[in-house]
């Protein structure tokens, strides 16, 4: 999938603008450089003549010292790393902005995580094909908008709900298309030239800003209706002793396929199964409750910290 670096650099200039970025800044991340979120960090400290430190491997301890000690600006992480730097004691850091992408971040998460780092994450959105996309706002004198949004476009982006709630991008970051693939470049594009990112959103009223409900391709039907994991998820992690949950369709002869989840209990409270699905139907319509729950010590995840939903599988 060929990126111009006109695309590159437009992606991440609009960032830039949107976050205030300036050749004082002082960048520390522990990310992969050959995925957008990390490798964007590398463009912005390149076009603002700014700093950065990357850390080799990423251990919560290590990167907060790296923080304090290099009196770093913004922070670059991803939801697991938020997570795993929740359980740390509150830092003494100058940082005025900390990011967060590449998989969602809960609202109890980033809450944790604001303990220790004294701000909220600021969340972002993009897809490898289009860059840099929405944020949530700042302006360096309020805290983000709530957790589980996106935010709005940036510079030079516009966005829209497509069909079924499908988010589709249009801009001059956006790809041409895949190499020697017209018939995927061709299914990846509305008639009117929008990207078809795959993910579903909706519109919060209150904010204005994004959110993100699911991908298309991950939607359960159930009984004829479709259930997004990411809303079932939410609900399960708004439990007290639910660290994180991931929800997927498992094949069912009555419901064709069956709401299942999986969730990480908090350390010293116990796993109740009934307990779980009660909050859920508390929260949810009686259709989008997982018919079973299933606890696990880790939920599978790839190199950036997405839910691999695909090894998601029963006990035993």
């Amino acid at each position: 999938m060929p990126l111009t670096h006109r695309q590159l650099l437009t992606s991440i200039r609009s960032a830039m603008a949107a976050w205030d970025w300036s050749r004082q800044d002082n960048l520390v991340h522990a990310l992969p450089l050959f995925h957008q979120h990390g490798l964007g960090g590398v463009h912005a400290t390149l076009i603002a003549g700014s700093r950065l430190h990357l850390v080799p491997h990423f251990e919560p301890a290590q990167l907060i010292d790296t923080v304090e000690g290099s009196a770093a600006t913004v922070l670059f992480a991803v939801p697991t790393m938020y997570q795993r730097l929740a359980g740390l004691n509150p830092s003494r850091n100058r940082l005025r902005l900390c990011i967060s992408g590449s998989a969602a971040l809960s609202r109890e998460v980033a809450e944790a995580a604001a303990r220790v780092l004294g701000r909220l994450p600021l969340v972002r959105y993009g897809t490898t094909e289009t860059g840099l996309d929405l944020s949530q706002l700042y302006d360096g004198a309020r805290e983000p908008a709530p957790a589980e949004t996106v935010g709005v476009p940036l510079p030079g982006v516009e966005a829209r709900l497509g069909e079924g709630g499908e988010i589709q991008l249009r801009g001059p970051q956006v790809f041409g298309g895949y190499w020697r693939d017209g018939e995927a470049t061709a299914a990846a594009f509305t008639p009117d030239r929008w990207f078809r990112t795959g993910d579903v959103g909706r519109l919060d009223e209150e904010s204005g800003h994004l959110a993100i409900q699911g991908r298309t391709k991950e939607v359960i039907i159930t009984g004829g209706l479709n259930v997004y994991p990411r809303e079932v998820e939410i609900a399960l992690e708004r439990h007290a002793s639910v660290a994180e949950a991931a929800v997927a369709g498992l094949p069912s002869k009555r419901w064709g396929e069956q709401v299942t989840a999986w969730v990480v209990i908090r350390p010293g409270l116990a796993f109740d199964e009934a307990a779980l699905i009660s909050h859920a139907r508390s929260m949810l319509a009686p259709y989008k409750c997982p018919k079973q729950v299933f606890v696990v010590e880790a939920l599978p995840r790839n190199h950036v910290g997405k839910i691999d939903r695909k090894k998601l599988v029963l006990p035993g």
